[in-house]
């Protein structure tokens, strides 16, 4: 995943929250602040279909 580490699915944490309170429809913005790519990366054995190892990545941009 990529986006913003302190939101809601990449929006802004407090819009989220309110519109998810009031129920009422409401803009969504992009949160911009401390975006972070996280990923995986898994070394697998061709012949047995397991995993070998894993390698967790998480970069701040």
């Amino acid at each position: 995943m990529t986006g913003s580490f302190d939101s809601v699915i990449g929006m802004g944490k407090e819009e989220t929250i309110h519109r998810f309170l009031t129920q009422l429809p409401a803009k969504f913005e992009v949160a911009k602040k401390d975006i972070r790519l996280n990923a995986v990366v898994i070394s697998v054995d061709v012949q047995s279909g397991k995993a070998l190892s894993i390698e967790r990545i998480n970069m701040a941009c």
